[in-house]
């Protein structure tokens, strides 16, 4: 009886590519059959919403639905697939070959659950399925507060500031999430902040923060057209109940799967409920990073005492002014800057900024390694090392933008 049960539960199909010809995806069959052995199928793109209404599909936990660019005008045909699953409760993993931004924001608007590019990275189609897994049979994990939102609320206007690293390790996220901290516990009825992480790849504010990463994140920044206060407060995550804070999502995303409009949304979204909006954006330059530098009401760049942050500075700066964009919202923070005593490291900095022609506003200081502890330990500066040399100049930057928004809110 026991081996007869074992034989059925072997038979069962857990899987199924579905595509145009899987002879196209060579790596796709063998990552399945690595993963499924012999409990997986294929379909053709006719053939797979027929079979999820058959009793063999009883057991189906996932369809990977493998496209390329000749799929793009069947957008309606692979939408109707990813229905028909997301109805019966069947995961979609969407692999990708040469797709459009468009498409695959379109087909994961949609109900596809996963994306993972083609040709398929190592290891990545197993882990998509131990994630399918674990959801189906977990229940959702517990995570910070969510923020209500009143959608009535009145316009607050608030101040967007942005944070761009010129190079990896510089420091942008840093300065963004202790910024935020500071500012959020500035006084005894301190303003309300928001950090934003557009590093939609490699953002780490959730990291810094200890916070989790929600799927709501996705879901929002897919589909900003139908966004509304109680759904962006969904999204939000909350440190301290001080801190308010949209993480990157929880997978890599194409940084243009989402546009212009989107990235505008949100901010607008944002500077309505709180009175700092703080933006920490992706080192590349994508097609909505305009939008940030232009709602941006100051956008650090933040740079070190090296050729690599030298090159890419100039390289932004001539990009900028290529595209007549308002290259002096930017201001430039040296992070590590040279201690006062160092008269060589302060006459390089000085040297550096005259051979850019740009000015250098902000000088951090080096934090040693309490700034990388408080990261491991997802704390603000303030709250693991008080006294750190960097937490005091950021603190000194949050009072000096404050008191420089207060001043303007009483002239107005």
């Amino acid at each position: 009886m026991g081996s007869e049960a074992l034989q059925a539960d072997q038979s069962q199909i857990l899987a199924c590519t579905v595509c145009r010809d899987v002879q196209n995806f060579e790596l796709l069959i063998v990552d399945m059959e690595e993963a499924l052995g012999e409990q997986w199928g294929d379909l053709g793109l006719e053939d797979a919403v027929p079979f999820m209404e058959q009793p063999d599909a009883e057991h189906l936990e996932f369809i990977a639905l493998a496209i390329d660019d000749m799929d793009e005008d069947a957008l309606d045909d692979l939408t109707e697939i990813i229905t028909e699953a997301r109805n019966r409760n069947i995961r979609t993993l969407l692999i990708a070959e040469d797709v459009t931004p468009a498409s695959l924001h379109h087909l994961l608007r949609n109900g596809a659950d996963e994306f993972i590019p083609y040709p398929l990275p190592p290891g990545e189609l197993q882990a998509a399925i131990e994630k399918i897994r674990i959801r189906a049979n977990t229940p959702e994990p517990s995570q910070a507060p969510q923020v209500k939102l009143a959608a009535n609320e009145e316009s607050r206007e608030g101040v967007v500031i942005a944070v761009h690293g010129l190079a990896g390790g510089t420091g942008a996220t840093t300065l963004a999430t202790n910024l935020g901290w500071e500012l959020a516990t500035i006084s005894k009825t301190p303003p309300s902040v928001c950090l934003l992480d557009l590093d939609l790849q490699f953002g780490t504010m959730s990291t810094y923060l200890d916070l989790p990463r929600p799927e709501s994140v996705f879901e929002l920044i897919t589909d900003t057209e139908s966004m509304d206060s109680e759904s962006f407060g969904q999204a939000l995550q909350t440190y301290e109940e001080k801190l308010h804070v949209l993480t990157a999502p929880s997978d890599i995303i194409p940084l243009d799967l989402i546009g212009p409009e989107d990235v505008e949304r949100v901010i607008e979204m944002a500077r309505k409920h709180y009175d700092y909006v703080i933006v920490d954006m992706p080192s590349t330059l994508v097609q909505w990073s305009e939008v940030v530098l232009q709602a941006a009401h100051v956008y650090f760049a933040t740079m070190e005492i090296d050729m690599r942050s030298a090159q890419n500075a100039m390289r932004l700066k001539r990009a900028l002014q290529a595209e007549d964009l308002p290259f002096e919202k930017l201001r430039y923070v040296m992070n590590r800057a040279p201690k006062f005593t160092d008269l060589a490291g302060k006459s390089r900095v000085k040297r550096l900024a005259e051979s850019l022609s740009i000015g250098i506003d902000l000088h951090l200081p080096d934090g040693g390694k309490q700034v990388l502890q408080a990261a491991d330990h997802g704390q603000p500066l303030a709250v693991a090392a008080a006294k750190n040399p960097l937490r005091k100049e950021i603190a000194k930057l949050a009072n000096s933008l404050h008191a420089l928004d207060q001043s303007d809110d009483k002239a107005a």
